[in-house]
């Protein structure tokens, strides 16, 4: 995630993290009933200014630790600031049935591979209608929404790991350098070689 962006995870949900490059963790906990939200699973935020700052104070604070109407107030500036944040849609949900498991795997092996819905499915034993309408109601999203999410995932731990923007844009499959800019723009709210910077 770049450092603008969030992941509210709700009460009950396993999870678990990975991280690429050099990395900065910052985690807040709430109550089961605090979802400002009201979502019921994980989802990516756009985070403002003042939110960020704000999670900066509750996880870095020590002088919070012995202070606890200090550290509700706080807390009730983040929840404040968490009911006027703009969900995103940039997960990458994973399909359940094995055809479409098939075709994740082999582009997440190589998500530069252009090939069609089609041959993929040629490749995995379905028809393509069969399996555009399964990715539809298994991830809520279109076979070509799903590649482009799935691309621009690859490009976060690329980029983390001190890849160009050049070399990510071709790795990721994108025609070139600026497709794969405004793609990144247009997902993240901020360029690649921006994220590569503050990763750094």
């Amino acid at each position: 995630m770049p450092p603008h962006r969030a992941v509210w995870i709700p009460a009950g949900v396993v999870h678990a993290h990975l991280a690429y490059g050099p990395t900065e963790l910052r985690a807040l906990s709430f109550a089961p009933a605090d979802n400002p939200l009201r979502l019921d699973r994980p989802t990516v935020l756009a985070v403002t200014p003042l939110l960020r700052e704000v999670v900066a104070c509750l996880t870095d604070d020590t002088e919070l630790t012995g202070d606890a109407r200090r550290r509700r107030n706080l807390e009730r500036v983040a929840l404040d600031q968490l009911r006027r944040v703009e969900p995103l849609g940039v997960c990458l949900p994973t399909p359940a049935d094995d055809r479409l498991r098939d075709i994740a795997r082999i582009l997440q092996a190589d998500p530069a591979d252009g090939r069609t819905l089609t041959e993929l499915g040629t490749a995995v034993g379905a028809a393509p209608r069969t399996l555009s309408r399964l990715f539809r109601a298994e991830t809520g999203m279109s076979f070509p929404q799903w590649r482009t999410q799935l691309r621009l995932h690859h490009a976060l731990t690329l980029l983390a790991s001190g890849g160009s923007v050049t070399s990510v844009a071709v790795a990721c499959g994108y025609s070139g350098p600026s497709a794969f800019i405004q793609s990144f723009r247009q997902a993240f709210g901020t360029t690649p070689g921006s994220y590569a910077a503050s990763t750094s």
